[in-house]
């Protein structure tokens, strides 16, 4: 099974093969994606063992919807030991995140 996962927008975008889901985390993203995976793969009476390949959409896009994403891509990868396809086709032992600009990180208060 494909898995394709896209955190680079509000809205996340999970493709198990043919099947395409949508959903707005707003900020409990890093908190409800990886059971929101799970479910889903429930739902198609699947596991994480059945999933043989991982395409990641890394960028460029919201940075911590980006950031989250690609750990959690990674992640899987590693521990399932499967390969990793960038939104490109490309192959990666790793993904990291594509933003498109520099991270606006302000200066801080104190």
């Amino acid at each position: 099974m494909n898995l394709y996962l896209d955190t680079s927008t509000r809205e996340t975008i999970l493709k198990l093969d043919n099947q395409e889901y949508h959903y707005i985390f707003d900020r409990d993203l890093a908190e409800k994606l990886l059971k929101f995976i799970n479910d889903k793969l429930a739902e198609n009476g699947k596991t994480w063992q059945n999933i043989t390949k991982i395409t990641f959409m890394s960028g460029p896009g919201s940075f911590t919807g980006l950031r989250i994403g690609a750990a959690i891509i990674n992640t899987l990868a590693s521990e399932l030991n499967i390969p990793l396809y960038d939104h490109h086709g490309k192959k990666h032992p790793i993904i990291l995140p594509e933003y498109g600009h520099p991270a606006n990180i302000s200066k801080p208060v104190k």
